[in-house]
């Protein structure tokens, strides 16, 4: 390293560095200020310093907050990588601690949580009980964001309505099937298995507009030329159900989640013959290389566990 890059490090303050991704994140200093327990003129003291020692201006300040300047966006970047690089540090060097031995923040759709993850998760703390695993649920969009953000160590997601723009690794899963969901008694009940465009007769129930279930619904029915009666959406699976049943329309929703949801609603599920209503559900990383320990430990797990029950199915 040059004296002048061994200055510049020296220079940099990771708190500081912390406090501009937090008050970038807020949009404002004193929500940042809040969030991380400091007082609001000591974060725009350090943010002064920062742009001082960059002799740049970082931020434009004003009345509803901060906007950042393209010198900010860029700090932004750079910040994230070396905080995220940080984290991951100091989860390998944890491996050598007492207590919890490790940290994996996962991120995942609420198809795999519903479906898969409890039993998956549940064999993996049998066997690591101290790891310490943060699961959140969020659309497969945002999951992507995430891990790309640094934000989640690993995404499990159905990453073919996200596109290939994002620049992470990928690995297969699990696949599931999407089924229509429709009362007993109702018309499309008699029918062992029906193209999608069958349903777009009827209202629909549907899950949030940026679910990849609702995505591929859309563009299923733009390819035919059709509009989805949409009557409700809705964020969880069993208010589907419990919608549907009290006839507010018909839904669609992964084949297994259904039969795990036992006695929500007088409801019965009929095939859809569509190809998009078989899906890869992926583990999504940066780079699972250089994961942290127990991440990798967590990636091979479930990826055995998928490959054991395919195998027996």
């Amino acid at each position: 390293m040059r004296p002048t890059e061994r200055s510049f490090a020296r220079r940099i303050d990771l708190t500081s560095l912390q406090l501009f991704v937090a008050v970038c994140e807020l949009g404002s200093i004193g929500r940042a200020a809040e969030r991380e327990f400091i007082a609001a003129s000591a974060v725009s003291k350090r943010l002064s310093d920062l742009e001082a020692t960059l002799d740049t201006p970082l931020l434009y300040r004003h009345t509803r907050g901060v906007d950042l300047t393209p010198a900010g966006e860029s700090l932004l970047h750079h910040a994230r990588s070396v905080l995220v690089s940080l984290e991951k540090m100091q989860a390998e060097l944890s491996e050598y601690a007492d207590g919890v031995r490790g940290h994996v923040r996962i991120h995942a759709n609420i198809s795999a949580i519903v479906q898969f993850l409890p039993e998956d998760l549940g064999a993996f703390s049998k066997e690591h009980p101290q790891v310490k695993i943060d699961l959140e649920e969020h659309l497969s969009t945002e999951i992507v964001r995430a891990v790309q953000e640094g934000a989640a160590d690993l995404g499990i997601c159905s990453t073919a309505m996200v596109g290939s723009g994002h620049e992470l690794q990928t690995r297969p899963y699990r696949r599931d099937e999407l089924v229509l969901i429709v009362p007993r008694g109702h018309a499309l009940a008699r029918r062992k298995k029906i193209a999608f465009e069958d349903s777009l007769d009827y209202d629909h129930v549907g899950l949030h507009s940026n679910s990849s279930i609702y995505l591929a619904m859309r563009e299923a029915a733009a390819q035919a030329g059709r509009n989805i009666r949409l009557r409700i959406h809705v964020t969880g699976l069993d208010a589907m159900c419990r919608m549907i049943h009290n006839g507010l329309g018909v839904g669609v929703m992964p084949k297994r989640a259904f039969e795990l949801m036992h006695g929500v609603g007088d409801l019965e599920s009929v095939r859809l013959s569509d190809e998009w209503a078989v899906r890869n559900i992926d583990l999504v990383a940066r780079d699972f290389a250089t994961l942290p320990v127990t991440a990798r430990l967590l990636v091979d797990h479930l990826q055995a566990r998928a490959e054991t029950l395919a195998a027996a199915a």
